[in-house]
């Protein structure tokens, strides 16, 4: 019999390096042109970008930056993970179970509406100024995205497919982790990429008011001091790191979502031609 190779098994999809890479020509082109706008400006307010970047330069070279960066990372990545614990593990019981959706409809609704930053207060007199304040304030504003989301992505969920399920006699825990996880992945990852700018607001809000360390604190420090470049440096660091981490959550998105980004476009319904005469659709002309 004549040799045939065996089939191959379809690796990893591709990383998304292409959509990110478009999607950076805005940056690159605000960039461009606030550089070419500050290359002379003499104003307090707004000094030149290349002086922004020097001073950005030193401050993580030289300077207490670095300390500080990382203490806003360890928070929110801590935050960010806890919520997203909480959030997917109550959500799909929530989801799944029909009497304790309709108990908790009314608290849920109450508490996403009511906004974290009020909470600040409260938190800085009750738990300190430490790290572990910040970390559940974060928590706190993250964690409702994530568990509405997921109790929507439990709900998309058709019929038809928990009555197989129940068909086959697929136990709870293999039908929650097989079935119900992947069937709402999609909207679980839509919603932590909602929170994951909700935590990059709630990492610098908390640093502001009572931390003696953090981004929010450097911020606030060389603003008090008239530091106006500083200032600047902080805040474009706080950009690259929220967007550092959209993308990172991006490439894990695609790496999780491989078959839904793959099996989307086979789904699409294919476009309807324009028309090019009077047609007759059930008798009425459209």
């Amino acid at each position: 019999m004549p040799w045939k190779p065996k089939p191959r098994r379809p690796g990893p999809p591709a990383l998304p390096w292409k959509p990110i890479l478009r999607q950076l020509w805005l940056p690159a082109l605000v960039f461009v042109v606030l550089l070419v706008a500050t290359a002379g400006s003499t104003s307090f307010y707004f000094p030149p970008l290349t002086e922004v970047l020097a001073v950005l330069w030193q401050e993580l070279a030289h300077g207490d930056l670095v300390e500080d960066l990382l203490f806003s990372l360890r928070n929110i990545v801590l935050g960010l993970a806890l919520a997203t614990a909480v959030g997917v593990g109550a959500g799909l019981v929530i989801g799944e179970v029909r009497t304790l959706r309709l108990a908790t409809g009314p608290l849920l609704d109450f508490a996403r509406a009511t906004p974290t930053v009020g909470f600040v207060p409260v938190i800085i007199l009750t738990l300190g100024i430490g790290s572990g304040p910040k970390v559940f304030l974060i928590f706190l504003g993250s964690v409702w995205p994530i568990l509405l989301n997921t109790i929507s992505g439990v709900r998309s969920i058709g019929p038809a497919v928990h009555e197989t399920a129940r068909g086959y006699r697929i136990p709870w825990p293999l039908r929650f982790r097989r079935v119900i996880l992947p069937g709402a992945l999609p909207q679980i990852l839509a919603g932590v990429r909602v929170a994951l700018s909700i935590a990059v607001v709630l990492m610098v809000v908390s640093e502001i008011y009572g931390s003696p360390i953090g981004l929010g604190n450097f911020i606030l420090q060389s603003g008090s001091s008239f530091h106006v470049a500083e200032t600047w440096a902080g805040t474009i660091l706080i950009g690259i790191v929220g967007y550092a981490l959209s993308v990172l959550l991006l490439l894990v998105e695609h790496r999780l979502l491989g078959w839904y980004h793959q099996r989307a476009p086979r789904e699409r319904a294919p476009r309807t031609p324009p028309a090019t005469s009077i047609e007759k659709s059930n008798g009425a002309v459209v």
